[in-house]
């Protein structure tokens, strides 16, 4: 095969994957926790919209939208609203989504019982390990958590 062949060749390959990456990219999910006490989530992307929740800080959230400084976001149970991005950060945080959960000295169900955890705890993500979280709690307490108990990353 010619050299110039070879050349034209892998220059369509790399022009083809470099236009195909930015959509991958837009498919993943994208996550933020609120980086302030007390933050609205308001109906639409402005300070004048109604305020419909109001959140509290490493609260996660999932972006399903931007809009210049606004992120259209959903937690684990629906759709919220629009949020200031600025209020947000990428810290990972993760909110208990079982009505209970144990909070563990190791990541198995045989590691020694911590605390008993409530439905809408937030915690802060740490690390993982298969199907555990290891988190902090606000006091500073920290733990694992079964991945299946919690929503957020």
């Amino acid at each position: 095969m010619p050299r110039f062949l070879i050349r034209f060749l892998r220059l369509t390959i790399l022009l083809l994957a470099s236009t195909l990456l930015p959509i991958t990219g837009a498919q993943a999910a994208d996550y933020v926790s609120v980086d302030a006490h007390n933050v609205n989530v308001r109906q639409q992307p402005t300070t004048r919209a109604q305020a419909v929740w109001v959140l509290d800080r490493g609260y996660p959230l999932r972006v399903l939208e931007r809009r210049g400084k606004w992120l259209k976001v959903a937690d684990h149970e629906a759709t919220l609203g629009w949020i200031h991005a600025p209020l947000t950060g990428k810290t990972p945080h993760r909110i208990v989504s079982a009505r209970r959960a144990n909070l563990r000295a190791g990541p198995s169900t045989g590691q020694r019982l911590l605390a008993t955890l409530e439905y809408g705890e937030i915690l802060r993500t740490l690390g993982t390990r298969g199907g555990w979280v290891r988190v902090q709690r606000e006091n500073g307490q920290r733990g694992w958590i079964s991945a299946r108990l919690t929503w957020g990353w």
